[in-house]
């Protein structure tokens, strides 16, 4: 029991001056600095200063030369840029920072919020599919939504064309979360320019990429985590058999969300994905009252408010050529690596931060590790 109590990580204290949001916005902001190296930086020196100042010296022995942190300007511009827009920062553990995000592996350590924030309290369900959604898929997303804005949940989807939209339209009254590719204050895709504003009258847009930067392919998967994130459970209507939406249900089933589908036609290659899912095991959805009576089992209890459990950075360790020899474009994960690898993971994390920073390499959603 003593030994448990030892290796729990001390809760995560979110910055509480401006200067410390400062800093932890910097470091997150640094190049190569993702959520989770965030956090193995945060954990390791204990401080976002004591991080920034240590983060040039490891990329050096990395050997990354004239590696820069995040100069104070770029984050000071972005901070007064989210006041005007009346936005909010949400840190990891602070606020109404959602806590159901806590619970995920690569939680965002900071989320811009534009719009109804206490919508972060409300338990929330996630709505996805096809962008070129049918007009029967468009009307089952509709009616799933409304029924669930009913009962007093939240509805979360991302802001994209055919289901999301439906989702989105159908809960702007009753409470609706949009989670963005890209910045919060951009808007995308350029016809949903007048929905993009509703939702910040009535609901919830959120984002954990930098104010103004555009929507880039690689920032979706990112997306969809938070997405599936944010829910008890993720509601698929309408999915090709290689879509964002599979990327969301499989997201859903790594953070142990229920995954609800509703079933297609096999002849319509929008349903592919969801009735492939349904053979895997997914829960079928006819209707909003099956929804409710797959929520109405116990709900796990809340996450705790405590950092991602990482190991500590060293400078030494198995060559970086072995590592890159054993990865490639497909995703692996990283206890796979280390076991594959057969040396202790304290030798080897330190490895994987120098290439995150050299660029070689890229975490995915859910820890996964590819070969850039």
């Amino acid at each position: 029991m003593a030994s448990d109590l030892l290796s729990t990580p001390p809760p995560l204290a979110p910055p509480k001056t401006r200067a410390a949001t400062v800093s932890w916005l910097r470091l997150i902001r640094s190049r190569r600095v993702g959520p989770t190296t965030f956090f193995r930086l945060l954990s390791e020196h204990g401080s976002a200063d004591a991080a920034l100042e240590a983060l040039p010296q490891i990329a050096a022995n990395a050997g990354v030369s004239k590696y820069t942190v995040c100069p104070v300007g770029v984050v000071e511009a972005e901070l007064r840029r989210g006041a005007q827009l009346g936005a909010k920062l949400l840190c990891y553990g602070g606020e109404n920072y959602p806590a159901q995000l806590c619970d995920i592996s690569d939680p965002p350590p900071a989320l811009w919020a534009l719009g109804d924030v206490s919508l972060t309290e409300r338990p929330a369900i996630a709505l996805v599919g096809a962008r070129n959604a049918s007009s029967l898929g468009t009307r089952m997303a509709t009616t799933l939504a409304k029924g669930l804005g009913e009962a007093r949940f939240a509805v979360a989807s991302g802001l994209a064309r055919g289901i999301d939209t439906a989702a989105h339209l159908a809960t702007l009254e009753s409470g609706t979360i949009a989670v963005q590719a890209g910045g919060v204050d951009v808007i995308y895709p350029r016809e949903n320019a007048v929905l993009h504003d509703q939702i910040a009258q009535t609901g919830l847009r959120l984002s954990e990429q930098p104010l103004g930067v555009e929507p880039m392919a690689r920032h979706f998967p990112r997306r969809n985590r938070i997405i599936s994130g944010l829910a008890r459970a993720v509601v698929v209507v309408e999915a090709a058999a290689k879509s964002g939406s599979l990327i969301t249900a499989r997201e859903a089933l790594d953070q142990g969300r229920d995954v609800l589908v509703v079933p297609g036609h096999p002849f319509d290659a929008r349903s592919a994905g969801c009735n492939m899912l349904i053979r895997d095991g997914a829960t079928l959805v006819r209707s909003v009252q099956d929804v409710l009576e797959t929520l109405a089992k116990p709900q796990a209890q809340q996450p705790k408010l405590h950092a991602p459990k990482k190991k500590p950075v060293h400078n030494a360790g198995p060559a970086h050529a072995q590592i890159l020899g054993l990865l490639g474009p497909t995703p692996v994960a990283e206890d796979q690596l280390i076991r594959d690898l057969d040396v202790h993971p304290d030798l080897v994390t330190p490895q994987l931060l120098a290439l995150e920073l050299e660029g070689k390499i890229t975490r995915q959603a859910g820890g996964l590790l590819s070969r850039i």
